[in-house]
């Protein structure tokens, strides 16, 4: 009963309209038979051809044509109600008319298959279009197999559709189902369209619907979107094992730096604190004697330099990490850099310090721990770049009330200016480098500390030396500090 309800009964009902539009023009045509000349009802007759060609397709209106030219010789063709003709004329007329209808039929059927192709076509490759450039952005299997099921979805009357995304690598298998709960209708066709790539088999569209057959249109617009989504699928796959290429690759290159870098650096300190440790051990130097305390000094500022080090990994870690949180508080900048100048006095003895910092300076909300390292790290750095007794400064000022400025400038080299935005990445170091001990972590370490407050850090060459420049907000949470106010004797 479907399949003639789909099948066989429009195509009957378009044929009987065609006749009947035959009828209601033979039924006026009687009316005004009187008024009209027969060249006119003959004209008149190529109507429903016309009519029932155009809205019905190419055979209702040949036989409207057929329909037609016997009605027109039946009733209109002397000897009237009798399908014969008596003048060479009539037939002449009959025949013609026959010969145009037949062919109006065919040429305006051609042209409306034509144009439903067309259309066909426009809907098609749209269709195909939307789907291709719905699927170009997307990096995950999940959004693609959704995507595959709203597209397929609209193109045609389903049921339920699966799409089933195989077992690959490192990713499991996935199903996506619409409607998400599993129902399988009574009548309902089953059909399946493999994912396929050139190497491997991605995965599948399962359909559920009511058509007995696809038309070919639905046919390819299906293997499109399973090849197309097998495409996208494989995409997606490549992309994440490039990307944990690209992880591993930076991962060893990374081990092979820290070690390379921190190998030398964790080696001269210890065998330094063993070889004074063994002469104390060892009985030959006196315990009242000035060699025993020079020894216990080096022992202790070797130490200090290993807890430095570690320190500085343990700090990248964290940053790496994203778990540097500064706790920021108000304080004064120039109570941070006097504990630092204190701490750093024995590597700044061959150095001249100078601090340019206005008395009137306003609070600056920071992490105080945080400030004394990056002061710590960017006064070694130009320590160890810049020449024995040169000077070093630290220069503070506010340029527009919401934002600090800080400069610390040394008689050091120049850095190439191609290279003046790499010095704060890891390990990365460009001057004296096989002379100059250190682990490249300093600076990177200072930047991500100036980032955690909101600030920003760069560097520049001067005229006569070397700058490390930071910025610092003044506000904490919206507000700004108070000034410090000056104690007037009266």
């Amino acid at each position: 009963m479907q399949f003639i309800r789909s099948n066989i009964l429009p195509p009957l009902l378009n044929h009987l309209a065609a006749l009947f539009t035959v009828f209601i023009l033979t039924v006026i045509l009687r009316e005004l038979q009187i008024v009209l000349s027969i060249q006119i009802i003959v004209l008149l007759y190529l109507l429903p051809v016309i009519i029932s060609t155009t809205l019905w397709g190419l055979t209702p209106g040949a036989l409207a044509g057929f329909t037609a030219f016997l009605a027109f010789n039946y009733f209109f063709i002397p000897p009237y109600f009798k399908l014969a003709v008596h003048k060479t004329e009539d037939l002449i007329t009959l025949v013609i008319f026959f010969i145009v209808a037949i062919v109006l039929s065919q040429m305006i059927g051609q042209a409306r298959d034509g144009l439903k192709l067309a259309k066909s076509r426009e809907w098609e490759a749209t269709r195909m279009y939307e789907f291709i450039s719905a699927l170009s952005g997307l990096q995950e299997n999940n959004s693609i197999a959704r995507t595959i099921a709203e597209h397929v979805s609209e193109v045609l009357q389903i049921d339920q559709v699966e799409i089933y995304i195989d077992k690959q690598n490192s990713d499991s298998a996935s199903i996506l189902r619409i409607p998400e709960k599993k129902v399988y209708i009574n009548g309902s066709h089953y059909i399946r369209f493999p994912m396929m790539t050139v190497r491997a088999l991605e995965g599948e569209i399962r359909l559920w619907h009511g058509h007995e057959v696809l038309t070919p249109i639905e046919q390819r617009l299906f293997e499109t979107f399973s090849s197309q989504g097998a495409l996208a699928i494989e995409r997606t796959r490549l992309a994440k094992a490039e990307n944990r290429a690209k992880l591993l690759e930076e991962s060893d290159q990374m081990k092979t730096t820290l070690l390379s870098s921190v190998s030398h650096e964790l080696r001269s300190p210890l065998a330094t604190i063993k070889a004074s440790i063994s002469s104390l051990h060892s009985g030959a130097v006196n315990w009242d004697s000035n060699a025993r305390n020079e020894l216990l000094a080096v022992i202790e500022e070797e130490t200090d330099h290993l807890n430095y080090l570690v320190g500085n990994l343990l700090d990248m870690s964290r940053i790496e990490a994203g778990a540097l949180k500064p706790k920021r508080e108000w304080n004064i900048l120039a109570e941070i850099l006097d504990g630092v100048l204190k701490k750093m006095s024995k590597t700044i003895e061959k150095h001249h310090i100078t601090m340019d910092i206005p008395n009137n300076l306003p609070l600056v909300p920071t992490d105080y721990v945080q400030m004394e390292q990056v002061f710590t790290n960017l006064i070694s750095n130009s320590v160890k770049y810049a020449p024995e007794n040169t000077l070093i400064s630290i220069v503070a000022h506010v340029p527009d009330h919401t934002t600090l400025i800080v400069k610390v400038i040394n008689q050091g080299p120049k850095v190439p200016e191609e290279s003046l935005s790499r010095i704060f990445e890891k390990f990365f170091r460009i001057t004296a480098a096989e002379r100059i001990t250190g682990t490249g972590l300093g600076l990177s370490i200072c930047k991500g500390i100036i980032e955690a407050h909101r600030g920003k850090i760069w560097a520049e060459n001067l005229a006569n030396g070397f700058s490390f420049n930071f910025s610092l907000p003044l506000t904490l949470d919206g507000v700004l500090p108070h000034m410090p106010k000056e104690n007037n004797d009266e």
